[in-house]
This record gives structure tokens, C-alpha cells and sequence, in this order.
């Protein structure tokens, strides 16, 4: 047996030195800080964690994303029963509020995809351009910017 080895440790594998790890069949394998080749598994985004406790129903424990998801889909109701402007509305608002959920819960379950800044300035990014977009829809739109219609002067109009 060698010197420093405990009886209840002799089968486990060992690490050879500081860059050394457990391979696939428990044997100590050497590692390199390179990324590897193909990903085997992924870490949970920061945030992704339950947003209620284990033992809370799972629409609880996901209520985050629900209720986005319940909103956009009350906005795609609105706007196919013809009311275009409240609905995609709703869809921005819909975005902007998981971006604010993302940004201010800890825990926010299935809502957080990517980092918190990825996930931040995707649903924040996405929600402003559609909200946007609804105000300045035709006719009679909510908001006029006029160098859009400069711009539009220029490559569409003949």
C-alpha cells in the first residue's frame, strides 16, 4: 500500500498532479486548458434556478416564463381578432416585462436562456422594436419619426 493512502480510498482514482482528472472509465486522465472538441454538457444559466420552491407544482415554479408566454399569447389573440395595435403591443410589453423579471428576480427558472446580460438586452432589444413598431403602424400612427420617411424617400419610393 503506498505511504498516505487511506484503506477506504485505496480504489478510487487518484489525481497524478494539478492539471490531471477523472476520465470517463474513473481513471486519472491528463487534461489541457484548451476548449474541447465536442461539449458534453452544460452549466445552467446564472438565474435558471426554480423561481419557487421543490415542491411547488411546476407551473409555480415557472410562473416567470407562464406569464410571459400567457401575455404574448393574449397578444397574438388580440391582434388575430383584429385589434393589431393593442396586441403586438402587448406582445413588446409581453418581452420588456421578462426582461425586467430577468434583471431583478434571482431565480427566474426556464425565463433565463443566456447570461443575464445576453438574456437583458435580447428581450430588451426585442420588446422596444416591436413596441415600436405597433406605435408607428399604419393608419394614423401613435408616433411619426421624421427621418424615416427622409430615408424611405430614398430607397423605396420612385
Amino acid at each position: 500500500m503506498e505511504p498516505g493512502v487511506d484503506a477506504a480510498h485505496e480504489g478510487e482514482p487518484t489525481a497524478r498532479d494539478a492539471v490531471s482528472a477523472p476520465g470517463p472509465d474513473g481513471r486519472p486522465r491528463r487534461t489541457t486548458r484548451r476548449f474541447p472538441l465536442f461539449t458534453r454538457d452544460t452549466a445552467r444559466p446564472e438565474g435558471g434556478g426554480r423561481a419557487a420552491p421543490r415542491d411547488a407544482p411546476a407551473p409555480a415554479r415557472q410562473w416567470p416564463i407562464l406569464a410571459v408566454i400567457g401575455t404574448v399569447g393574449l397578444g397574438l389573440l388580440l391582434t388575430a381578432l383584429d385589434v393589431f395595435r393593442f396586441g403586438t403591443l402587448l406582445i413588446g410589453v409581453a418581452l420588456l416585462a421578462g426582461g425586467v423579471m430577468r434583471w431583478t428576480l434571482p431565480d427566474v427558472g426556464m425565463l433565463a436562456v443566456r447570461s443575464r446580460f445576453t438574456d437583458l438586452v435580447t428581450y430588451g432589444v426585442l420588446g422596444v422594436t416591436i413596441v415600436l413598431l405597433a406605435m408607428m403602424a399604419q393608419p394614423s400612427p401613435w408616433l411619426e419619426i421624421p427621418f424615416l420617411d427622409d430615408t424611405l424617400h430614398f430607397t423605396i419610393r420612385t
